[in-house]
């Protein structure tokens, strides 16, 4: 079972971003589309993102420009530059952002999705630990919660989440210790995304007797 992503694609050529988002959407990615820099923040937000494949030359606000925003509030969302600007100063600026892969256009979107498939496999696949939570049985390495027949797909910031509170069943895991595992800082921005990934969370999780309590400012317990 391929683990589900959420990719925001930002890119103003509008034809070229059609067809890689249909590859995309045909490896069971989940891809929201921006056509200029400032759109793509906007979208941020709101899609939580787990992957961001991001052109240099738009309007508005450039690619740089919007990684540079982004990097002000999450140091762990997965970056891509895909651009035709190749040249070593470039490269170098991208890098300095903290972009996690520079790919010059044009591209192959085998060579992405392959480059996508095991930037992600290495955070998530390894040894196979499964979690027993009342009747329902969590994969991380599988992104996935079984109870009674019925899997529900988790995104990334979800399964690293849920492990975490998976792995101190019972006790509380601090809320800033999962913003920076998870997030990369405990900033108020991501402090609001835990907010939003917990409440996603409770809504999957269907088996009535596993639950996750809120400590007020302090933190997160898992019981079942």
């Amino acid at each position: 079972m391929k683990q589900k992503l959420k990719i925001l694609l930002v890119d103003d050529d509008l034809k070229n971003s059609m067809l890689l988002r249909r590859f995309l959407e045909a490896e069971d990615f989940e891809v929201t589309y921006a056509n200029n820099g400032a759109i793509g923040w906007e979208l941020y937000g709101s899609v939580n993102p787990d992957l961001i494949l991001l052109d240099v030359n738009m309007p508005v606000m450039n690619g740089f420009e919007l990684a540079q925003e982004i990097r002000k509030v999450d140091k762990r969302v997965v970056i891509f530059f895909l651009t035709d600007r190749t040249e070593k100063s470039d490269r170098l600026k991208g890098f300095s952002l903290k972009g996690n892969d520079y790919i010059p256009k044009p591209f192959y979107p085998e060579e992405l999705i392959a480059k996508i498939n095991e930037r992600f496999e290495s955070r998530t696949l390894g040894v196979e630990e499964e979690y027993r939570m009342g009747d329902t049985l969590f994969r991380p390495n599988l992104s996935s919660l079984t109870y009674k027949g019925e899997t529900h797909t988790l995104s990334v910031r979800q399964t690293e989440i849920l492990q975490m509170l998976a792995e101190n069943m019972g006790s509380m895991v601090e809320r800033d210790a999962i913003l920076e595992q998870v997030w990369g800082d405990s900033s108020y921005a991501n402090s609001l995304a835990l907010n939003v990934q917990i409440t996603y969370l409770r809504r999957l999780i269907t088996d009535p007797s596993v639950t996750i309590t809120s400590l007020k400012k302090k933190g997160y317990i898992l019981n079942g």
